[in-house]
């Protein structure tokens, strides 16, 4: 007797990602498990009388979307605070600023997020001059996209303890003005953190980039609200179609509230947290803490199996590494935050524990580094099928390029990052790494005609997290020049880079990214045909139904 079918999914553009069978019409799911993919007439075989049918309407469906890099705790919080997204000018900034402060008289800290380097002007950086303009009795932080940089007013520097600087550690810096005083912008997030510690969180979502250590005396409403902060953030994440994420901060706090929800709900979405390696930690703490919380953490639904490291900054805060000088700047080429022998003796190691291993690597130094690294783990330990990541590879250095297939290394990409891009400026992108180096930037289509296994994600909240609008920067992104070389990839590629591909970097190929009978009945069920529409209204196209393990985690 044939498996009667708990859900159906008819009258869709089924594309599975599945090379055996890439088109359907329909597939039905029963329990966790999708049992057929395939025509309208097969799959109807499978209804009964407690079957739920979806028609999908001629709309795509595709396996759920895997985000391959957030930041979900950081992320979260972000949903209630200021947005400064595509603000430009004082006047503006001014106007969004003050709303938000009587808005919200109670916040100990004002915190705006996306403020472009260049929000004030072209020309002109902010300082904390520019910010106690706007607010002077009030405590305020503005971030730029990245998150390596941000900005503080005077009141909010004094209360922190920073206003006369402070060491803040290597490849981080209160930047000084020729006064004496800090000038207002913190580079990184040693600096950042004494600021973002006064607001209503104390800082706790800065805590796995920042430190990699674990929040100092939490209580139990901190914990609740915490905890609530994660269930509102993962409801969004099921609304834009995701049901993977993959965390790029991680520590023990952030699991054990993720296995709570988990005991107590049920996760909407699949998460992957990390072991966050900083490089003041001692050798030994890959064996005590990365692979004991991968054997703790180690379902399907919530696993901890990976390293996360930082090689160095972004290019913008000048804290990117580069094997030659910036264009704009003589003699510096950024400053690596761990030295190559140190960096090789934790992927050694880390590789030796059967680790992944993911390394923030935003310049082609950095780049250069983290594969140097990895190689040096080969060579010792012995090749293995380690898909150790790169994350960003904003720059690459041509000798770097056919490495990765080498190495078997995935490059982790964000099509929302490239300047011009998604909003985002050119400048001072384009001249702090000149144009002797355009070619090798954001080299998606380079890197996989070399070999390289690709992963795109969002960087949220360094970028919107919607998958939709990230596949349309991918499909709509222009050349720098005229005569550069069309760096997009195909839909089908993006669209693989954004499912396949992250099941693939967690070494879940074999049971999720693609529709396929046996496989986790992760999908997503879009409101529009992908391929029917302009690539430039590819966002428009909105998520209708996400199902995560089975379960309808969202519905429009």
């Amino acid at each position: 007797m044939s498996t009667q079918a708990d859900i159906i999914i008819r009258n869709g553009k089924v594309l599975t990602m599945d090379d055996a069978n890439p088109r359907a019409e329909a597939l039905a799911i029963a329990g966790n498990k999708i049992v057929a993919v395939g025509s309208e007439v097969d799959v109807a075989a499978l209804s009964g009388p407690a079957t739920r049918v979806i028609d999908a309407g001629g709309g795509t469906v595709l396996p759920g979307f895997n985000e391959a890099h957030l930041h979900i705790f950081g992320g979260s919080v972000e949903l209630s605070e200021l947005s400064l997204f595509r603000v430009k000018g004082f006047d503006a900034l001014k106007q969004k600023v003050l709303e938000y402060a009587a808005a919200n008289p109670d916040l100990a800290l004002i915190i705006g997020q996306s403020a472009d380097y260049t929000i004030i002007s072209d020309e002109e950086r902010v300082t904390r001059h520019h910010l106690d303009a706007i607010l002077p009795d009030r405590p305020l932080l503005i971030f730029a996209p990245d998150h390596h940089t941000a900005w503080a007013n005077t009141i909010a520097l004094t209360r922190a303890g920073i206003l006369e600087g402070r060491d803040v550690g290597i490849g981080n810096e209160i930047v000084m003005a020729e006064d004496g005083l800090a000038s207002g912008e913190l580079r990184e997030s040693n600096a950042i953190r004494p600021v973002s510690a006064l607001g209503k969180t104390g800082g706790r979502e800065m805590l796995g980039v920042g430190t990699g250590g674990e929040p100092e005396n939490i209580t139990a409403a901190d914990r609740a609200a915490d905890k609530e902060v994660l269930k509102q953030g993962m409801a969004y994440c099921a609304s834009l179609g995701l049901t993977s994420i993959q965390n790029m901060d991680g520590n023990l706090y952030q699991l054990e509230l993720m296995d709570e929800i988990e005991k107590e709900d049920g996760l909407p979405v699949r998460v992957r947290i990390p072991f966050h390696m900083k490089n003041f930690m001692p050798l030994s703490d890959l064996e005590t803490k990365a692979a004991a919380w991968r054997a703790r953490f180690q379902t399907d639904r919530l696993k901890c199996d990976f390293v996360k490291m930082f090689m160095d900054g972004v290019t913008e805060g000048e804290t990117a590494v580069f094997v030659d000088d910036y264009s704009h700047k003589p003699g510096w080429k950024g400053e690596p935050l761990f030295s190559q022998e140190h960096f090789n003796e934790i992927a050694t190691a880390a590789d030796k524990l059967g680790l992944q291993i993911a390394v923030h690597a935003i310049g082609d130094g950095a780049v250069r580094m983290v594969l140097n690294g990895y190689e040096a783990a080969a060579e010792a330990n012995g090749k293995r099928d380690s898909r150790n990541r790169v994350e960003h590879v904003e720059v690459i250095h041509p000798d770097d390029i056919p490495r990765f297939a080498e190495l078997g290394a995935v490059a982790s990409m964000q099509p929302v990052h490239p300047p011009g891009s998604a909003g985002l400026p050119t400048e001072p992108y384009l001249t702090y790494i000149g144009e002797e180096r355009w070619p090798y930037a954001f080299a998606w289509r380079t890197l996989v005609d070399a070999g390289a296994a690709i992963v795109f994600a969002t960087d949220w909240p360094v970028s919107p997290l919607d998958p939709m609008n990230c596949i349309e920067a991918a499909m709509t992104r222009d050349v720098w020049k005229e005569g550069m070389k069309d760096e997009r990839l195909s839909l089908h590629e993006t669209l693989a880079a954004y499912t396949r591909a992250g099941a693939y970097v967690e070494f879940m190929e074999d049971r999720k990214g693609v529709l396929k009978p046996g496989y986790l009945a992760d999908v997503v069920v879009l409101g529009g045909d992908v391929e029917a529409v302009a690539s430039a209204d590819l966002a428009g196209v909105r998520p209708v139904k996400t199902i995560c393990d089975g379960r309808i985690t969202f519905e429009a």
